[in-house]
C-alpha cells in the first residue's frame, strides 16, 4: 500500500473524532493518556508492534497539531502521554520544549555543515523564501 493511501485511511473523520473525544477527557499534563491507551481507544484494537503500529496515531496527532489543535505530550520515567493543554501556560511550556528541541537539531545541522547557527538559519530562510 502506498504511503498516501495509508495516510488517507488514517486521517478519517471517525479517527479524528475518536482522538479528540479521548483527549477531551485528558486535559492538563497530570491527566495525560499513554500512547498505548490512546491508540487502542482511537483504532479499537491493540497494537502488535509498538513502533510501527503507533506511527499511525503519531501521524494523526501531527495532522491535528498542524491545524492548530493544542495536543501536548509529556515524556517521563513512568510513561508520559498525550493531553490537551489546560491553560495558556501549559501550551507555552510545551512550545518552549519543542522550540529548544528544534534549536538543538538546527545547531547540530549547522555544526555538521561547519557554519554558525545564525548563518545556517539565514540559509534556511533564503531557501524557504524561494519556495
Amino acid at each position: 500500500m502506498n504511503e498516501q493511501k495509508r495516510n488517507n485511511e488514517i486521517d478519517t473523520a471517525e479517527n479524528r473524532n475518536r482522538l479528540l473525544a479521548q483527549l477531551s477527557s485528558h486535559i492538563g499534563e497530570t491527566n495525560a493518556i499513554s500512547m498505548t491507551a490512546l491508540y487502542e481507544a482511537v483504532f479499537d484494537r491493540a497494537w502488535d508492534d509498538h513502533v510501527n503500529d503507533t506511527r499511525s496515531l503519531r501521524h494523526l496527532i501531527t495532522i491535528l497539531r498542524d491545524e492548530g489543535v493544542p495536543i501536548c505530550s509529556v515524556s517521563s520515567s513512568n510513561g508520559g502521554g498525550y493531553y490537551l493543554a489546560a491553560a495558556g501556560s501549559e501550551m507555552a511550556d510545551f512550545l518552549r520544549k519543542t522550540e529548544r528541541r528544534a534549536i538543538r537539531i538546527l545547531r547540530r545541522n549547522a555544526a555538521m555543515k561547519k557554519t554558525s547557527l545564525p548563518n545556517y538559519l539565514g540559509q534556511l530562510k533564503i531557501e524557504m523564501e524561494g519556495q
